[in-house]
């Protein structure tokens, strides 16, 4: 594919100096980083930046985050390529794209309409199959496709969603989020065993808020 050489050498210093370097070692997390083409996925006036260390905007007040903490969600979910996965947030779709290149088959919500419509028009041209958006509110989850494998949320609510941890598989399902409110949140792992929840505090991130509902942008 022709993405596999644009801008080919940034992708590599990309993850050789803030993913491996930062303590990342998923061979299959950095090989799919050194793929993709972040730049796709951000909007042509921070195409020059799209391989900075740093979260960028990709409009409506969200933003596409740091490569370093996709990395490091995407290695804390230990996916082996067999999963069932639901993303929640899918903004510019970069994260969805890396997911469909871990796992075999993801779900993403995305509460504004334009972003999954700009997400899915990217992801079509790249050629992902297996990787399906829907615009739907991402505290209620996908329960009619549940249970998933791994559940990832690319926002932060101040509280556990109940939607999302009953759509875990009870034995083993796993969930990466940030949470608290903003100035105070933690990204943590959640894993379920049954009706018991297992919670680790992973470290400190500055996430946009999880909000509840739909957008009323169309």
């Amino acid at each position: 594919m022709e993405y596999l050489e644009n801008r080919k050498a940034e992708r590599l210093e990309m993850v050789r100096r803030q993913i491996t370097a930062r303590g990342v070692r998923n061979r299959k997390v950095l090989s799919a980083m050194r793929t993709l083409p972040r730049h796709y996925f951000v909007p042509e006036a921070y195409s020059e930046c799209a391989y900075d260390d740093c979260p960028l905007p990709i409009g409506f007040g969200q933003t596409i985050s740091q490569p370093f903490m996709v990395a490091y969600m995407l290695e804390a979910l230990s996916l082996s390529g067999a999963e069932k996965v639901l993303e929640v947030g899918t903004g510019s779709g970069y994260q969805t794209a890396l997911l469909g290149m871990l796992a075999s088959e993801v779900t993403s919500i995305e509460r504004i309409t334009p972003l999954a419509v700009r997400a899915a028009r990217i992801l079509s041209s790249l050629g992902f199959e297996n990787a399906k958006i829907i615009v739907g509110d991402g505290f209620e989850g996908l329960s009619e496709i549940a249970p998933f494998d791994a559940i990832i949320v690319s926002a932060a609510p101040t509280f556990i969603p109940p939607a999302l941890a009953e759509q875990l598989r009870e034995d083993g399902g796993c969930m990466i989020m940030p949470m608290g409110a903003f100035g105070a949140q933690s990204l943590v792992r959640i894993t379920r065993s049954g009706d018991d929840l297992m919670i680790e505090r992973l470290m400190d991130v500055a996430f946009v808020p999880m909000i509840q509902g739909l957008s009323d942008l169309e």
